[in-house]
């Protein structure tokens, strides 16, 4: 009788683990869930962390020398649907007195029953060359790649770079704000070999006020102006945390673009974490 009990769930278990809408990682399916729950976890983390910015106080103190991080997930799969999913990410960077420098670079590869359907790379370049505690110049570089990319609404390169000078206004452990500007070349080309540059001038803000140990406001603001557009993007958060165990942060986030019918564009986002 227990026998037939055992063999009824575990059927029932198996029927529910091939309906279910998640990838089964196991034939009960609870690995997937708990997987998927270890994501949301993680972007919520990264959400909370974006309150912070690393160059608020300064030159920062990085390690001296190289250091930096790599990663790599590969899944294959055989049988009805064969697939295989790759992905590299690195991130390296270099700190020799006044100049800090970071390099990143992103690959992801998907490939379905003998098809690609993926193969985009992204590389981006910071660098920093502090004169001063207030005043200093930066370098930011973009590019992004898709392999598949075959029209015309497509980008298959996509790149930015941008430099200028940046100065702090204000820097003190409860007040920052820094701004810097500059001039930037931005050059595309789509899937039909039509390429596009245009230079612009860039802009960015950065203000972060801590009203008490467990309360802090951000606002991060972005500009770039070329002949194709006007564009602006505005980052407003409010990040709370009352203890180890509760954390969240709201933000609202603008976009404007003249170059669209719907020119302003708004999203609000709730990020919270509760531990115990």
């Amino acid at each position: 009788m227990n026998m037939n009990k055992l063999s009824g769930a575990a059927a029932v278990a198996l029927l529910l683990g091939t309906t279910a809408g998640l990838a089964q990682t196991t034939l009960t399916g609870t690995r997937a869930i708990d997987d998927s729950i270890n994501d949301i976890n993680y972007a919520v983390t990264t959400d909370l962390a974006r309150g912070n910015d690393d160059y608020r106080f300064g030159n920062p103190e990085f390690r001296p020398g190289l250091s930096g991080s790599a990663s790599l997930s590969y899944t294959g799969k055989d049988g009805d649907n064969d697939s295989q999913e790759l992905t590299l990410g690195a991130r390296l960077r270099f700190a020799q007195g006044q100049l800090v420098q970071t390099i990143g670079a992103l690959v992801e590869f998907t490939e379905a029953t003998g098809t690609k359907t993926k193969q985009d790379v992204f590389g981006i370049y910071d660098a920093n060359y502090y004169f001063t505690d207030r005043f200093y110049g930066f370098v930011l570089g973009r590019v992004v790649t898709d392999g598949l990319a075959d029209a015309a609404d497509d980008f298959k390169h996509d790149a930015f770079i941008g430099i200028g000078p940046g100065y702090r206004i204000v820097n003190t452990p409860d007040f920052s704000w820094r701004v810097q500007a500059g001039v930037g070349l931005s050059y595309t080309e789509d899937g039909l070999g039509n390429d596009t540059s245009e230079v612009g001038g860039i802009a960015s803000s950065r203000v972060f006020y801590q009203i008490n140990e467990a309360l802090f406001l951000t606002n991060d603001t972005d500009i770039l102006t070329s002949d194709a557009a006007f564009r602006v993007s505005n980052d407003f958060g409010v990040n709370y945390k009352m203890s180890d165990m509760f954390a969240t942060r709201v933000s609202l986030l603008t976009d404007y673009n003249d170059s669209r019918a719907d020119r302003t564009e708004n999203k609000l986002g709730v990020s919270l974490v509760y531990s115990f």
